[in-house]
């Protein structure tokens, strides 16, 4: 088999995931690539089909070991006729559990193939100066080994005869999956003393939770704590100050300094 068209799936709130999928597109060499975007609000109403003589790339984040129920909904917008796919989970360097698991059978509940899988690391989204926590990352090393994990894809579909030749991929994880742990009512804020309505945050903003006019108002109920709108936001105005997630962040910060590489399953 050989890969003619690539098709670049993510969803990607801080750019992290898709940076990792833009490394694998590369190293797939592929002769034309199209994306799919399911970051923007707007993908809640919209379908997409992709061939079987098409390739996927997919990635989403990682959220406390799970892949996040706004990126399963919109995922499962996707319908594919036994499509084979690379699948990519991006995590803040604790650790991508089940995540990794759960993206796998989602892909294969809309009909997809894995034939490929890869857990990347990018920066946490409640790192901060006061708590760094994989900061920077994906960077350059990491690029480059997405970039060559597409350069193994590649190789590996070009020795695949056919669709059903294609073996089931051995995965970690657990089914049933590990529970989501809630944390309601909890969002950045915008430090009135700052902000000077740009509105930024509102543009990034996947659950379309935050809205501008002569003040910054974020719906609690839709924010994802994706915290997208923080750094997006070109002042510093949007801060997360809940004291439960800063607790969370000091704990990453400190407890997972060791920087981890990525883990391929091919």
């Amino acid at each position: 088999m050989t890969i003619n068209k690539a098709i670049s799936v993510y969803f990607s709130p801080t750019g992290t995931t898709k940076k990792i999928l833009e490394g694998i597109i590369h190293g797939l060499q592929a002769a034309v690539v199209e994306h799919i975007d399911l970051t923007t609000p707007t993908v809640k109403t919209m379908n997409f089909t992709i061939k079987q003589d098409d390739f996927a790339v997919i990635g989403a984040p990682v959220y406390a070991g799970r892949i996040p129920s706004i990126a399963v909904q919109r995922l499962k917008k996707l319908k594919a006729d036994k499509t084979p796919a690379a699948i990519t989970v991006v995590y803040g360097n604790r650790a991508y559990e089940d995540a990794l698991l759960e993206l796998s059978d989602l892909v294969k509940e809309v009909g997809f193939i894995p034939v490929a899988a890869g857990a990347f690391i990018g920066e946490h989204s409640y790192s901060t100066t006061a708590n760094p926590i994989a900061e920077g990352r994906p960077d350059t090393e990491d690029l480059i080994q997405a970039r060559d994990f597409g350069a193994m894809v590649s190789k590996k579909i070009g020795e695949i005869k056919s669709l059903d030749a294609i073996a089931t991929l051995p995965l970690p994880g657990n089914f049933p999956y590990k529970d989501i742990v809630a944390l309601p009512g909890i969002s950045p804020i915008i430090l009135d003393n700052l902000c000077n309505l740009c509105g930024a945050c509102a543009t990034v903003c996947p659950t379309a939770a935050i809205t501008v006019n002569t003040t910054v108002l974020t719906d609690k109920t839709l924010c994802i704590r994706c915290c997208a709108c923080v750094k997006s936001c070109p002042i510093e105005a949007r801060v997360m100050e809940d004291a439960r997630i800063i607790k969370v962040a000091q704990w990453l910060s400190r407890s997972f300094q060791e920087r981890k590489a990525p883990e391929f399953f091919i």
